[in-house]
């Protein structure tokens, strides 16, 4: 049976922790940065863990990063 692919836009956004987890960049940040507050932007930092069900369409389009 062949390899199967990872899908690109994936690969390039998202990464697979130890414990399985999937992280990925924080959201709101690209713009319009002027009307949101001061807490949001300080707490926007970084990357974050996603949810389970957003965990688990990110995995099926990484079949090897588990």
């Amino acid at each position: 049976m062949p390899k199967m692919k990872t899908k690109s836009s994936c690969k390039k956004r998202f990464k697979v922790t130890a414990n399985g987890l999937v992280v990925g960049g924080q959201a709101g940040k690209r713009h319009g940065m002027i009307k949101r507050s001061n807490k949001f932007l300080r707490n926007a930092r970084g990357t974050t863990v996603l949810s389970a069900p957003d965990a688990k369409i990110i995995k099926t389009m990484m079949p090897y990063a588990r």
